[in-house]
């Protein structure tokens, strides 16, 4: 039995979905899922975790709730003797200067402290992240690119990545998985721009300091994992 946490979720669904396409015994769990509970209040996780074997945490509120949502989760883990917690957690939260990160790597320690076996699978930021950075400027007459590199990766690669972990042993911290390739953050702006048929100008942006050198040190890179490049995401979605 594996319970997969915000299974209605972007990463959730194709990792309970590559479970169940592997044969596995999927137990979805989301506030309006197949089996609802709350892991914010902690409200029905206990009942929902009683006779797992394994559990994929890969529900989030993209906040400092995040925090909150795991200590839940390893507290029900632990009463239900669970066997092991696969975490989807970020590339380069160690060593990237960000408010968000260091939340990211207190949760990786909640889960590597529980006394629960757990594997620990850090990936770079899902296609849709980037198409949202720009998204979020819509009311802006330009673009701002920050002048840095990225390597998007699909979503469901990540998920099939956490059920091929999740129907495996506990091996702790993996080694990290990125997109196929590494590209400027202003290159995939034209893409998306093209593929959208936007016409506003991109601003590229630089600010001095520990972020943007992090950055230039590649600490948010890793070795290619996946094959699906961020112009096939357009395809799909846009129909380009």
């Amino acid at each position: 039995m594996i319970v997969v946490t915000g299974s209605t979720g972007q990463l959730g669904r194709p990792t309970a979905a590559a479970l169940a396409e592997a044969g596995a015994e999927v137990r979805g769990l989301a506030r309006h899922g197949e089996v609802p509970a709350d892991l914010l209040s902690g409200v029905g996780v206990d009942a929902a975790f009683a006779g797992a074997d394994t559990v994929v945490h890969a529900a989030t509120m993209n906040g400092r709730k995040d925090l909150r949502l795991a200590a839940n989760l390893v507290s029900a883990a632990q009463k239900a003797g669970v066997g092991h917690i696969v975490l989807v957690s970020i590339v380069g939260i160690d060593r990237i200067p960000l408010g968000f990160y260091k939340d990211r790597l207190a949760i990786e320690e909640l889960v590597a402290s529980s006394g629960v076996p757990f594997t620990i699978q850090r990936a770079t930021q899902f296609h849709s992240f980037v198409e949202r950075f720009f998204t979020s400027q819509r009311f802006s007459p330009v673009v701002f690119t920050p002048a840095l590199r990225v390597q998007p990766i699909a979503v469901e690669e990540v998920g099939a990545r956490l059920a091929e972990l999740a129907l495996g042993e506990p091996q702790g911290r993996v080694a990290d998985i990125g997109g196929p390739e590494t590209r400027t953050v202003r290159d995939l702006y034209a893409e998306w721009r093209e593929a959208t048929h936007g016409r506003r100008r991109a601003v590229p942006v630089r600010l001095p300091g520990k972020l943007f050198a992090a950055f230039d040190a590649g600490a948010n890179l890793c070795a290619p994992f996946g094959e699906r490049l961020f112009g096939g995401y357009l395809a799909e979605k846009y129909g380009r």
